[in-house]
């Protein structure tokens, strides 16, 4: 609608000798409840106008009018300018643009962005918390990638450190020498099981200690298995051979794990950090900055930066014995990846109870005139929480992914076969649409929600065909491609139609939003966008659907090819919004 906006800025030179930007004009879409396509908010202009803000929209409104051609009409609602555009533009728009293959297609724009998302730990499973992190990280990267941005995926591996020493020391001690082949478990459920076997047989220690007279906070410190977990760590740093070997491969059959699953859930990386070979980085840049006087050295030689005067606290960047904390290798490893790819962006997806800690990074790194720091971003987002007693994790305390992922297929398949829709599929046939349909639900549940939202994610929930869900948007495109298959249809054949009913204009708005909805979902960062628009797309083309005949003998010619052309372009749009949450769209179900 650049032409109204255009016209609005002509508007006000030429009425109340103005200049005003594009920007200053705020464009809506007009509610159903008044006639009208586009909405100009009128209030701004009236300190230039010097008069109501209706009679300002009238004035405005009469100027869009003589000026525009395919502007029919307006009407003023206090403050609110409503501008009728032509049938004729409407068709136009369809056949023109909407039904052009690079529809919501944004050229390259010059810009590169990182979005790294996952960092799992290597000592156990992904679980509930990581599907919603990697979703979120995957989808907002395509829709970046679709607004014209250069985007890579990147992932840091958490592959160090007393977790995955728990887990290596547990399977000496206590696994016999099996592995992923010997025991058919997947390399990181194996890697988990020790994890927990750890965790157990560590408890049991505390408490023979407690029993002997020992505080709590005594029997963990002096535990004979924390103190071999410690010193097994200590062997990792200083490179023991024995050590390394076994750390090596049991990375490696958690790594083999992890493919499988993040191939399951439909997520790619182009690029892996690894914390085993990015711990050491940034004592350079923490020497940098003391010279600088951006940190201070304490007595006992530990590094400090003082961000009270920011509404902070004082920070610890390097301990006294000259090794790095979390936020060192944050500053180092920000900085390689910089190096690495010059990103004019950087999006870290990381759960909201790391906000204080990216704030802080993000603080120090601009302290140190790192003029890229500007361009990095927490995307933070909300716990997930199930109902009680929907799911059991196989360690007892989270969900795990993969037991998630194939109760989502097996709740698809019951739900589907339910419905009887089925019989004429092949086996291979129904598996993949049960993968469809439960996957789609998982996804699209999960990302529906705005991301710095906490969730309730209830499966059996998520799989209603009627409901605000994944599956009703891939049952309407299904439904779409039905319809086309039977009537023999192929986008392309020219308009006929002069005249819109409101149905057909309705749908025609709702898929002219589609660029637009991508844009904002880049600038907020949220497929939540994306995902709330396909659905209320999917409502619109269903309502059209159900009072618009499409096939029936008594519709004209020239109106079934016009609302083959609408179903043909409800279709592809869906499918793009969707393809844009990681999420595949049936041709039938």
């Amino acid at each position: 609608m650049n032409f109204i906006v255009e016209a609005a800025v002509k508007a006000v030179k030429e009425l109340y000798h103005t200049d005003i930007t594009a920007a200053d004009v705020n464009l809506q879409q007009t509610r159903k409840e008044f006639e009208g396509q586009v909405t100009i908010v009128t209030f701004p202009f009236v300190k230039f106008s010097r008069k109501g803000p209706e009679q300002t929209g009238q004035e405005i409104g009469a100027f869009i009018q003589n000026e525009v051609d395919v502007v029919s009409g307006f009407n003023v609602i206090k403050g609110f300018l409503n501008i009728v555009i032509t049938d004729a533009f409407w068709i136009g728009q369809l056949y023109n643009e909407i039904a052009s293959t690079d529809f919501g297609v944004f050229a390259p724009n010059g810009q590169k962005v990182m979005v790294e998302y996952s960092s799992p730990n290597t000592n156990k499973p992904l679980h509930l918390g990581h599907i919603r992190n990697n979703l979120l990280g995957y989808s907002v990267a395509e829709i970046l990638k679709a607004n014209g941005y250069d985007v890579i995926k990147a992932n840091l591996v958490n592959d160090r450190g007393i977790h995955i020493c728990k887990s290596m020391l547990a399977w000496q001690l206590f696994g016999n020498g099996e592995t992923p082949e010997s025991s058919g478990l997947k390399g990181d459920h194996l890697v988990g099981k020790y994890y927990v076997v750890f965790d157990k047989e560590y408890k049991k220690q505390i408490e023979e200690l407690k029993t002997a007279g020992q505080t709590e906070d005594e029997a963990k410190k002096n535990a004979p298995l924390i103190i071999e977990a410690q010193q097994m760590l200590e062997k990792w740093e200083a490179g023991d051979a024995e050590v390394i070997s076994l750390w090596e491969t049991m990375n490696s059959w958690v790594y083999a794990g992890f493919d499988q699953t993040y191939k399951q859930l439909g997520v790619d990386f182009d690029q892996y950090y690894y914390e085993s070979k990015t711990y050491l980085l940034g004592k350079d840049i923490i020497d940098e900055g003391l010279q600088k006087g951006v940190f201070y050295k304490k007595e006992d030689g530990s590094v400090w930066i003082d961000l009270t005067a920011d509404g902070l606290d004082e920070k610890l960047v390097l301990r006294a014995n000259g090794t790095s904390v979390y936020i060192t290798q944050d500053v180092g490893t920000a900085q390689l990846k910089y190096d690495q790819y010059n990103a004019d962006k950087s999006i870290y997806v990381v759960g909201n109870e790391q906000d204080y800690h990216f704030k802080v990074l993000f603080l120090i790194l601009q302290k140190l005139g790192k003029s890229w720091a500007n361009g990095l971003y927490h995307l933070s987002y909300g716990m997930v929480d199930l109902p009680s007693g929907k799911m059991k994790s196989r360690e007892g305390t989270v969900v795990d992914a993969d037991d998630l992922m194939a109760e989502m297929e097996q709740t698809a398949k019951t739900q589907t076969e339910e419905l009887g829709k089925t019989a004429d599929f092949s086996e291979e046939e129904k598996n993949k649409l049960y993968h469809t349909i439960g996957m789609g639900a998982l996804k699209y549940f999960l990302l529906k929600v705005e991301p710095k939202k906490r969730l309730l994610f209830d499966p059996g929930e998520s799989i209603d065909f009627q409901g605000h869900t994944g599956p009703f948007i891939q049952y309407t495109h299904a439904r779409i491609k039905s319809i086309l298959k039977r009537a023999g249809f192929e986008l392309g054949k020219p308009a006929t139609v002069t005249e819109l009913d409101t149905m057909e204009r309705d749908l025609i708005l709702a898929l002219n939003q589609f660029p637009e909805t991508i844009n904002q979902a880049a600038r907020d960062y949220s497929p939540a966008v994306v995902a709330n628009y396909v659905y209320e797309l999917a409502k619109t083309y269903n309502k059209f659907y159900q009072e618009k005949p499409i096939l029936k003998d008594e519709v004209p010619e020239d109106v079934k090819q016009f609302r083959l052309t609408l179903s043909a372009t409800s279709a592809k749009v869906i499918s793009k919004s969707m393809k844009l949450l990681g999420i595949d769209v049936p041709e039938r179900m």
